[in-house]
């Protein structure tokens, strides 16, 4: 509502004075303060704050009349009451010397400014005025409190006296009245009126007059408190009547707000008590209470002094409070805390220190609250004044703090908008980012329909008014917005401001005039003509009607009030502006879809429809008078209507069934009525409804019935004309803030699937709820709040200790204002359950399910219930946590949320919990049926602290097993270490296994995120790692000392033997790929494993299934023949096979991508690729294309790297489906007429490209060829040498069968699985017959060893506990295919340099997979 904003400035005295000031009190227009001093009267301009005139008392006067005491002003400014210590009142007259200023601004120049625009004087220059004491008085007793009336100023004296005296006949005597003599009671409507103050010493300490219950609030010296009034208009003992209270007992002051008709009573005890007046029995009520509480302020709760001074800003809405012990605290109306400085960094200093409160002697709201005025009591006590050196104008106690404010302080027709708008007094804050950049969906769809909404009316599309949740909730900042200098020069302070529905356009109004600004084009639009801004003044708030800007004013030149409407894209000029007359001042104005409603001073409510209408050049609209209300029956004094709105709210949901088309019809009036909510719906009762036809305007002239009381202490309604069939709880709602007692919803009940209500079910409930913020928005569709908060930022440390004591940046921390907001649907969801309204909270909630933070509200809802039983220490007769269990289990995130909110509370509150939503094994179950592995994981923590042991590693053990087979890796690595953890008797400690939020987190397991080491090294070789010192283990498994020192525990069995299994049938069932992804992902060490199950698992079993199924795996198409060299690609157009037809249909893309979706691998986060990535110059040189599953036409564009060799092709994106048998030649790049190719070479060129599969594919094949090599799985390196098409890798197998003492049967194997090979080509792949027959010698020679029978137990792999490491696959590519052909020396027995490289190209690549993007294909 106000928030506090930078740091507080302190006056500058020019004149000398060794006295320090002790009052301030501005003027009623709030113009210039007058600052009392002992012996001195000083009256200051408030902007700039210059002094005008000081009286300074004659030292035997002084002596005379005592020091001065307090101030008051007469309401029209024109003379000063000033009460002293003795019992004199001075009465000062102020005559002002015409035409004559002391201060004039000085402009540059050539500046624009004109002197000749009227009331130039009066606005920018400060006036000159004098002080003549006109009258001294005696009253002959110490005056206790002075308070100024219409026509007299009441002085309290301390001999139990009120004296009522005249402003101008203060010669005719005056009336003294004796309290003694006023009768007290504590209500009127008491039959004895018996007096309670029937003893000699009680007298007024203070009090305050309140015009709208016309009366006043007193404090008695005693402590009590009461209210006076008189009952007739003669003011004498006999007329006066007083009520009392039994509560307070330790009133120290008095505050009133008129417009509230509040009256809050400061306490010994620090709390301020607010009471009302009972219009029937006339008792004084009790209201609300504002005090600090434990939970905020534990130190300082009780330890504030007595409250000193309360005072309500200029416009009610917020009041300021502080104590004897000092510190400042502001208040909304009814008790909602906006600031207090005791606590924060009002207190300590950035080192922790503890700094002095701020004590406040005296205190008064500059205008429209922009201002705090201040004496600041410490400097008054400890600080004598000294001019320096330099003689300066000194500095003393008066302190300015600068606040902020809501828009809807001053213009509550702002509460049907979306934006926040806060206005100070100088600039605006918005809080919908920059209207140039639309970011949200939501929001430039709403940009596009504003366009033709003209046609179709403004309201037909709901996405019309509403901005993104992007814009409205993006970031923290504000989106500030300079009033232009020349509006305000001379209208400065700003009274009013609006935004409009998109948050592009703002108004503001000043003293005289309005201008307005576009976000879009970053210009402020003033009047062209002074005079025509000038003579208007704003009265009544203004409002925003699609580009229209609607204001009710007075013309000055006229005398006339005003209804006016300015388009917005015309210039500002009355001639463009549509002006109705109006009958009465109007106080209050609002717009609801096409109607203008306002409220009048003669307490009727006045309703015109609005239309736009396209005549000429611009646009305008026109007004006319729908009906008038009257409601002075209801309505004591007009001063005292808060707000008023027409909604399409009702209570009757009857019609809206049967007739929805009337639902955003105009059907009531709510009447804020000093934080009354008053309804006045319109009458159907009568023949109005049958009559319709007749007559199609006849239902808006419709009556309205009486009002009702919705709610108490309102300070803020919301709602909306937007019209949402699915969210129709949140859209038809009324939205209240209650300021200390949080917000209230007024909300519509529907009947389920149309049927008949319920007789007993009301149509409407009321439900509160509290927030932690100040509400000043709601967005109905996305059900939260939006706010504003006050938050500091300390810079004591910019100075040094010496001059520490002047700065005030020292004393204060910079203020700012931080945007915030809240999600309220939990509340409201948890406040129908309550009621057993759980059929309306199902309705509510799937109807809000698609909101991104719904998952949020559930998990919200059931903690906060949770949290409260759990920890009540009575019994609770009617639990709501089953319910609440119960209505979260109608949701699919009912897993989640349950886990989400058991880890974020204590253990201790678990078995509460879980009582209500069911067994935690039961739920576990029910995620792995539903596949939901991350949220299994959770569960697993809860069951690892629950269970015993045995239990949660068998449910630990069947969630590695699905993880495993999902190919989830994250998951498999946190629970071989949970599983490890177990085994090791940790279970008092449980491990940190990945939060369901983020599947990939890797909390804990910095070992993986980092890991750089090849695949057989150990956990423990982590550290050696760094160094430089390499250990080789033994290719044991995993066990090989990774998860444990004690490499023969039990527990790493039971791993390694489900590792095993799993790999045992990705190798039967030959998907090599995923055992790669397995292998690099889990750290196995795949060639130790594989030298083991050389003759069991990982033999070949049928050459020519592997070969298909490797095909499929890794996208590379079969190779093809041309039919002839007359049927080239270039004469044809497209390049067609029988086979290669057959090729495609059987084996597309797409059937890859859901093969291994199906499996669960490809749509698995992964945090690391198995192969990583390439160094630039190799990429260069590389003749393969880099490559994703996608289909793509091949283009042939000649690049010519940097390197020696030409790489052509490269842009060639080749998949079996998008290969040369179906690429599109006919757009070939437009450069290849520079290269000079024959035509045979082309087509020599295209089949290679058109052969080879994608680049990731070959770089895989190739890895794992190197690492069967290094296991003697020579079968299956025959298989992939075939599916490489490469006969060096053919040649290198066949030799290392020669060369070492081979199984017999591995040779008989590979010949067999050669020759079913050849079989089948010559029947349904004729593609590799030409490669077959480039091997026929390998294979002959093959024969001759298999006759020759060697015997089997020779083999061993060459030093395998040094090989597991990965090979560089770039190296050995670049080997092979430059040696084409021929017999490189067998891989395992390279060097140990070359296996050097090896490793670290090894250790890059998984790197990169570790870190990089979460790919479905292993890269």
């Amino acid at each position: 509502m106000y928030f506090l904003s930078g740091w507080p400035k302190r006056l500058l005295c020019p004149l000398e004075s060794l006295e320090q000031p002790l009052h301030i009190q501005t003027d009623p227009q709030r113009a210039f303060f007058a600052v009392l001093f002992p012996s001195q009267l000083s009256i200051w301009y408030c902007r700039p704050s210059v002094l005008i005139v000081s009286y300074k008392e004659l030292s035997k006067a002084a002596s005379q009349f005592g020091p001065y005491k307090q101030a008051e002003w007469r309401p029209d400014s024109t003379m000063i009451a000033v009460s002293t210590a003795n019992g004199y009142i001075l009465f000062f007259e102020i005559p002002s010397a015409r035409d004559k200023y002391l201060y004039e601004p000085v402009y540059p120049k050539g500046s624009p400014h004109l002197k000749g625009t009227p009331h130039y004087k009066e606005e920018q220059c400060a006036p000159s005025l004098n002080l003549e004491v006109k009258k001294v008085l005696d009253l002959q007793a110490s005056i206790t409190s002075l308070q100024s009336m219409l026509e007299d100023v009441l002085v309290a004296t301390a001999d139990g006296f009120l004296h009522l005296i005249h402003w101008d006949g203060m010669t005719n005597g005056r009336k003294a009245i004796n309290l003694c003599t006023v009768p007290f009671s504590l209500d009127l409507q008491s039959s004895r009126a018996g007096s309670l103050l029937g003893f000699e010493d009680v007298y007024i300490r203070d009090m305050e007059y309140c015009a709208t219950l016309d009366g006043f609030a007193v404090v008695f010296n005693d402590g009590r408190v009461g209210f006076i009034t008189p009952m007739s208009s003669r003011f004498t003992a006999e007329q006066l009547h007083g009520v009392w209270t039994q509560d307070v007992v330790d009133g120290t002051c008095v505050a009133v707000n008129n417009k509230y008709r509040l009256m809050a009573f400061g306490c010994a005890n620090g709390s301020v008590q607010v009471y009302t007046i009972d219009t029937t029995t006339g008792a004084m009520q009790f209201s609300h209470k504002l005090e600090l509480t434990p939970k905020q302020y534990p130190d300082v709760w009780n330890k504030t002094g007595p409250v000193k001074l309360i005072r309500w800003s200029p416009d009610s809405c917020v009041v300021m409070v502080t104590w004897e012990c000092g510190g400042l605290s502001l208040w909304s109306v009814f008790g909602a805390q906006l600031i207090c400085t005791l606590g924060g960094d009002f207190v300590y200093q950035s080192d922790g220190a503890k700094k002095d409160p701020l004590k406040i002697s005296s205190m008064t709201w500059g205008s429209e609250g922009y201002h705090l005025w201040v004496i600041d009591g410490n400097s008054s006590s400890n600080m004598k004044p000294e001019r320096n050196a330099n003689n300066e104008a000194q500095q003393f106690g008066i302190l300015q703090f600068q606040f902020i404010k809501s828009a809807l302080t001053v213009n509550p027709c702002m509460s049907n908008q979306e934006q926040v708008l806060l206005q100070g007094e100088d600039r605006l804050y918005l809080n919908c980012g920059d209207a140039a950049q639309t970011q949200s969906p939501r929001n430039t769809l709403a940009h596009s329909e504003h366009n033709h909404s003209r046609e179709r009316g403004p309201f037909s599309d709901g996405s019309l008014d509403s901005q993104g949740l992007s814009t409205l909730l993006g970031h923290r900042h504000w989106h500030v917005v300079q009033i232009h200098s020349t509006y305000l020069e001379s209208n400065w302070p700003i009274r009013f401001s609006a935004i409009d529905k998109l948050g592009q356009n703002v108004a503001v109004v000043g003293k005289f005039g309005f201008a307005h600004y576009s976000l879009l084009t970053k210009k402020w639009k003033l009047f062209g003509n002074i005079t025509q801004e000038q003579t208007m003044m704003v009265t009544g708030g203004l409002a925003w009607w699609n580009d229209f800007i609607v204001l009710a004013c007075y013309n000055l030149n006229d005398h006339q009030e005003e209804l006016r409407i300015y388009l917005r894209t015309s210039n500002l000029d009355n001639a463009f502006a549509h002006i109705t007359k109006v009958q009465a001042n109007t106080l209050l104005l609002s717009v609801f879809r096409d109607i203008v409603i306002l409220f009048r001073a003669d307490c009727s409510i006045c309703l015109y429809s609005i239309e736009r209408r396209s005549e000429g050049l611009n646009p305008t609209a026109s007004i006319q008078i729908l009906q008038e209300v009257s409601m002075s029956r209801y309505i004591p004094h007009p001063f005292l209507v808060v707000s008023v709105t027409l909604t399409s709210v009702r209570t009757e949901t009857g019609i809206t069934l049967k007739m929805p088309q009337q639902a955003c019809e105009a059907e009531s009036i709510m009447l804020n009525l000093a934080g009354q909510l008053i309804m006045l719906q319109r009458d159907r009762s009568g023949p109005q409804i049958r009559d319709k036809d007749n007559n199609p305007n006849q239902r808006k002239h419709l009556p309205f019935c009486a009002p009702v009381v919705l709610a108490q202490s309102v300070e803020n309604v919301w709602t909306t004309c937007r019209i949402n069939k699915q969210k129709r709880h949140l859209l038809e709602a009324l939205w209240l803030s209650c300021g200390g007692a949080g917000m209230k919803v007024w909300l519509p009940l529907f009947p389920r699937d149309h049927r008949k209500p319920h007789s007993f079910l009301s149509r409407r409930i009321m439900l509160p709820f509290h927030i932690n913020i100040y509400p000043l928005a709601v967005l109905f569709e996305d059900a939260l709040v939006l706010g504003a908060v006050n938050d500091t930022v300390l810079y004591d440390c910019l100075y040094t200790q010496t001059s520490a004591r002047e700065h005030l940046e020292v004393l204060f921390p910079f203020s700012i204002v931080e945007r915030t907001s809240q999600i309220y649907l939990h509340h409201i969801l948890r406040q129908l359950l309550v009621r057993n309204l759980g059929e309306q909270a199902l309705l509510l909630a799937h109807s809000c399910a698609t909101l991104p933070y719904f998952p949020h509200v559930l998990e919200l809802m059931l903690h906060e219930v949770l949290e409260e039983e759990a920890t009540s220490r009575e019994p609770i007769p009617d639990p709501l946590l089953p319910t609440v269990a119960k209505f979260i289990t109608e949701f699919p995130l009912f897993l989640q949320t349950v886990v989400h909110c058991a880890r974020k509370t204590e253990y201790a509150l678990w078995n509460y919990l879980f009582a209500a939503v069911g067994n935690p094994k039961d739920l576990f179950e029910e995620c792995l049926m539903a596949q939901d592995l991350d949220t299994a994981a959770s569960y697993l923590i809860i069951l690892q602290n629950m269970e015993v042991p045995a239990v949660s590693r068998q449910h630990a053990t069947l969630l590695f097993n699905t993880a495993l087979e999902q190919g989830k890796w994250d998951l498999c690595r946190h629970m071989i270490r949970f599983l490890k953890a177990i085994g090791s008797g940790e279970t008092e400690t449980p491990p940190a296994t990945p939060t369901t939020q983020e599947p990939s987190s890797s909390g804990g397991f910095e070992f993986f995120r980092h890991r750089s080491i090849s695949l057989s090294q150990s956990a423990e070789n982590l550290h050696s790692k760094f160094n430089l010192t390499k250990t080789l283990s033994m290719p044991s498994g995993p066990s090989g000392k990774r998860w444990s020192k004690d490499s023969d525990c039990a527990e790493n069995m039971y791993i390694d033997m489900m590792l095993w299994r799993h790999a045992r049938r990705l190798l039967e069932e030959i998907k090599l790929k995923d055992l790669g992804c397995f292998a690099a992902q889990l750290g196995f060490e795949l060639i130790g494993w594989l030298c083991k199950e050389r003759a069991r698992a990982a033999r070949v079993e049928d050459f020519v299934c592997a070969l298909k199924k490797l095909h499929k795996d890794f996208l590379w198409p079969f190779p093809v023949i041309p039919a002839s060299s007359i049927n080239s690609p270039f004469k044809n157009g497209k390049y067609k096979t029988a086979v290669g037809e057959q090729l495609l249909k059987s084996q597309s893309a797409d059937t890859f991508v859901n093969m291994e979706l199906d499996t669960g691998v490809s749509n698995t986060p992964r945090s690391r690729s198995w192969l990583g990535t390439i160094s630039s110059s190799q990429r260069e040189i590389d003749t393969v294309s880099s490559h994703g599953p996608h289909m793509q036409d091949a283009f042939l564009s000649p690049l010519l790297s940097k390197g020696d060799e030409c790489s052509i092709g490269s842009a060639t994106d080749l998949t079996e489906t998008s290969s040369m048998v179906d690429g599109d030649w006919t757009m070939v790049d437009e450069n290849f007429s520079s290269l000079s190719l024959t035509q045979s070479e082309l087509e020599q060129l295209s089949l290679e490209l058109a052969s080879k599969g994608p680049h990731k594919s070959q770089v895989q094949l190739r890895y794992l060829l190197h690492i069967f090599m290094e296991a003697g799985c020579l079968d299956w390196c025959v298989v992939i040498g075939l599916i490489l098409r490469e006969s060096s890798v053919i040649n290198q197998v066949f030799s290392i069968m020669q060369s070492s003492d081979i199984d017999g049967e591995i040779c008989q194997n590979i010949k067999t699985g050669l020759d079913a090979v050849d079989k089948w080509a010559s029947t349904d792949c004729p593609g590799y017959k030409p490669f077959l027959s480039i091997i026929k010698p390998q294979i002959q020679k093959l024969n001759e060893i298999v006759e020759e029978q060697v015997q089997p137990e020779a083999f061993q792999p060459v030093n395998p506990s040094k090989v597991p490491e990965q090979a560089n696959p770039r190296a050995e590519e670049s080997r092979t295919s430059s040696s084409h052909g021929t017999n490189p020396q067998c891989d395992a027995g390279s060097s140990n340099a070359s296996r050097h490289e090896e490793d670290k190209a090894k250790t890059e690549e998984e790197d990169s997979f570790q870190e990089g993007s979460y790919d479905c294909v292993v890269s």
